[in-house]
């Protein structure tokens, strides 16, 4: 088998505690927000690594966004991927999960001759994991969810997956092209080799492409192909927490409290 070719879907999200909703658009808000990449999909960033260690191969990172996101990208430049493909176009903007998936299927199409796609567990903003499912239903192959480790059969061209469950785990296998999600947490991303950061900031090395770009259809992206709506959003209820102070000397206090637990209140 030839060189493996994988594509890591990438999503960049804004950090926990800077993460805003605009009242108007019901979208999150990105403008002035700090961002990183997804956690989770750092974790696949790592088994695209390793299996690059062990196999050879390119491997290419995916992500839509606006162009701002490409210096959070580039750390993956400098921790061994190979080339970036961002999707960056504001017909593109406000995608829901289908829109979203239907959209990078697309691109991996044009990527073309791609072996295994991996994907983080779920997104830290969103966390729905619906798309890496989503991704092999429009690509029409086979998936492996929640990996923990892979490997490859480079003889028979299939993909086997360890997957954690209750009491053990169990051993999947699937031809490729396959789509794969990591579990999170599974493994330690490595840090950024810093003798490629020269190299990861080369213009060539990552390629935008807009909605044009894409044989896609029109009302199957953006806002226009995505199905679901936010209506309205509301602040949850903060209710206080109860509050007793209890008074008297030492012997008081701990035998008022011996009544309040005795009696469960």
């Amino acid at each position: 088998m030839a060189d493996l070719k994988i594509v890591v879907c990438v999503k960049i999200v804004p950090k926990p505690e800077e993460i805003r909703v605009d009242p108007e658009t019901r979208l999150l808000q990105r403008v002035d927000t700090r961002s990183e990449i997804n956690p989770p999909d750092m974790n696949a960033m790592e088994m695209a690594l390793s299996l690059k260690d062990r196999y050879g191969g390119r491997i290419s990172l995916l992500s839509m966004g606006p162009p701002y996101f490409e210096p959070n990208l580039r750390v993956a430049l400098a921790m061994g991927a190979d080339h970036i493909y961002l999707l960056s176009d504001q017909k593109l903007a406000g995608a829901d999960t289908l829109a979203t998936t239907y959209t990078l299927a697309e691109a991996i199409r044009k990527i073309g001759q791609v072996n295994l796609i991996l994907c983080g567990e779920e997104s830290s903003d969103g966390a729905t994991g619906q798309v890496p499912p989503g991704l092999a239903e429009w690509l029409g192959i086979s998936q492996l969810t929640l990996l923990t480790e892979v490997n490859i059969d480079q003889e028979k061209r299939v993909a086997r997956g360890r997957r954690e469950i209750k009491g053990g785990y169990e051993i999947l296998e699937v031809p490729m092209p396959c789509v794969i999600s990591v579990k999170t947490a599974c493994n330690e991303p490595r840090f950024m080799d810093f003798s490629l950061r020269s190299w990861a900031q080369e213009i060539d090395r990552v390629t935008v492409w807009d909605a044009s770009s894409l044989a896609a259809e029109p009302d199957h992206i953006g806002l226009a192909g995505s199905p679901t709506i936010v209506t309205g959003l509301a602040e949850a209820p903060y209710r206080e927490r109860r509050r007793q102070f209890l008074t008297g000397n030492q012997d008081e206090v701990v035998q008022q409290l011996a009544d309040i637990l005795k009696n469960g209140q």
